[in-house]
This record gives structure tokens, C-alpha cells and sequence, in this order.
């Protein structure tokens, strides 16, 4: 009888090691499992956050642009170099500026041909509206333009000659009827004291940002992949 007792007492011992055993590895599973949902939770919330403007830095897109009769399309309510400047900032989170002169171009495209090359030929300095409140505050300016007799608008050179760009870097964009850009941008610094400029700008046809906006959104994307300024 006393041996029964014995082997009665080992087996229920037994059964009672073999059921915390079994309790300790349920407990580890149970551990385990929100570790591995929340590294899960933190790789989806990296995937989702908004990519920064390239490198920090802070973006400033100022344009001239114009409206009224343009050759080749028609009276035109938003200007050709205008709509390229909001794909710009779209795509790379930048603010805008606009350039506008005191005295606003004719409506007729001719008549605002003539008075563009009286100024340039006058080496002419329009006086513009106002200048950024903060610049200051920007590292990359993207200037954008039409081009008026192979050459930045004049109200462009105003615009660069009373503001400080001093260790700024300036991209230049344009549209035309086919001249694209025409290599004057290289003076740029000449007069944006201080600034440094981008050789590889966008020059875009006029009508395009008209006839076919996507289109120009699509190619401004792949320009600014090329430079590294995509959000």
C-alpha cells in the first residue's frame, strides 16, 4: 500500500511539472506576439511619412509669366510659364512668388513684342510690384520666365538686380515658341550677386502648357528626378 502511495504521489508530481512547462511556453508565445505587431506598426508607419523637399532644403518658385493674346493659341486667362511654376511647386513642395510689373504688357501679343525689345534694347529695368517678404528663408529659388527675343524679360533682370541671392542657388525654367533655353542664363549671376546657377534648366514650348498640361506636369517630374529636387 505504501508503495502505491509513493508512485500515486511521483505521477501527480510529474503532471504538475509538465503543466507549468507547457503554461511558460504559452506565456513566451503571448510576450512575442505584440513585439512582432508593432515592428510591423513602426515599417508602416516609416513607408507612409511624406518624403522631405530634396535635402531639407527650402524651396521658393518665382516666374514672370503673362497673359492675354499669345501667338500660336490664342487669348489666354494663365500664362505659359505660370502653369510650369505650379508644377514645380507641386511636385517639390515649394511656395510661389510671381513677378508682376507696375505697368502691366499690352493684351495684343504684338504690341507687347515691340515694348519687350524697346527694353531690351534700352537695357530697361520695368519696376515691379513688391519682392518677397522672405526670401531669406529660402536655399533654392526656381526662376522661371518666357523668352522674349532670346533673353530673359526685363522685369526678370529687375527683379534679380533688387534682391539678395547671396549663397542662393538659382534653377532657371522657360517657355518660348522654340527657342528654349538660349544659354543666357548663364548671366545670371552676374546679376544675382552671390548666387550660384544650376546649368541644367527646362525649357519648355509655350502652347504646350495649354494644349497638353499632364504632358508638362510629366516632364517637369522627370526633370526634377534628373536634379534631385523631387519630393
Amino acid at each position: 500500500m505504501k508503495k502505491i502511495v509513493l508512485m500515486l504521489t511521483a505521477i501527480l508530481m510529474l503532471l504538475t511539472l509538465t503543466g507549468c512547462g507547457g503554461g511558460e511556453k504559452k506565456a513566451e508565445k503571448k510576450e512575442a506576439a505584440p513585439a512582432a505587431k508593432q515592428t510591423e506598426a513602426v515599417t508602416k508607419k516609416a513607408e507612409a511619412a511624406p518624403a522631405p523637399a530634396a535635402g531639407g532644403k527650402k524651396i521658393l518658385v518665382a516666374y514672370f509669366s503673362r497673359t492675354g493674346e499669345e501667338y500660336g493659341v490664342g487669348v489666354i486667362t494663365k500664362g505659359n510659364t505660370a502653369i510650369v511654376a505650379d508644377a514645380i511647386a507641386e511636385i517639390t513642395g515649394g511656395d510661389k512668388f510671381e513677378i508682376k510689373t507696375v505697368k502691366p504688357y499690352p493684351h495684343d501679343y504684338r504690341e507687347t513684342t515691340d515694348i519687350a525689345k524697346k527694353e531690351q534694347q534700352d537695357n530697361a529695368r520695368p519696376e515691379i510690384v513688391e519682392k518677397p517678404a522672405n526670401l531669406k528663408d529660402y536655399d533654392t529659388v526656381f526662376l522661371g520666365y518666357p523668352i522674349w527675343w532670346s533673353d530673359l524679360p526685363m522685369a526678370v533682370y529687375t527683379f534679380l538686380e533688387n534682391n539678395d541671392f547671396n549663397g542662393k542657388t538659382i534653377i532657371p525654367f522657360c517657355t518660348s515658341a522654340g527657342s528654349y533655353m538660349t544659354g543666357k542664363e548663364s548671366r545670371i549671376p552676374d546679376h544675382a550677386k552671390g548666387a550660384a546657377v544650376l546649368n541644367k534648366g527646362l525649357g519648355l514650348p509655350g502652347r504646350l502648357s495649354q494644349d497638353d498640361p499632364k504632358t508638362v506636369k510629366s516632364e517637369v517630374e522627370h526633370w526634377l528626378k534628373e536634379i534631385g529636387y523631387a519630393k
